[in-house]
């Protein structure tokens, strides 16, 4: 499923765990609780997507474009978001952060603590 266009989809409370969405467009996509475990995400697009409470747990990120979405309460343990762009991102209450976040773009994030990156 790699580059597949899935913008706007309801992927709400769907188990893709392991797939491969390599380039895939998730633009304004709703994965509220969905389960992504290890899913391949990089250089896809979720911008203004709704990740609501999603498990991101080993997740590949690298490079996905992740802003303006919301992040509220998804947890992105052991998850790899080198050089994902996260601006404009919501991500309160209980995220769960221990991921990998070397050159990731944070400008106008919200994190857990209510915080905003300049």
């Amino acid at each position: 499923m790699s580059g597949v266009d899935l913008k706007g989809a309801d992927l709400r409370e769907r188990d893709l765990s392991g797939r491969n969405l390599h380039g895939a467009d998730l633009r304004g996509a709703d994965l509220a609780d969905s389960f992504l475990h290890g899913i391949n995400l990089e250089d896809a697009d979720l911008s203004n997507a709704n990740l609501f409470r999603a498990n991101l747990l080993q997740a590949n990120l690298r490079n996905a474009n992740l802003e303006g979405a919301n992040l509220i309460g998804a947890d992105f343990s052991g998850a790899d978001l080198s050089n994902a762009n996260l601006r404009n991102a919501k991500m309160l209450s209980g995220n769960r952060l221990l991921a990998k976040l070397t050159g990731a773009r944070l400008s106008g994030t919200t994190f857990p603590d209510g915080t905003k990156n300049a």
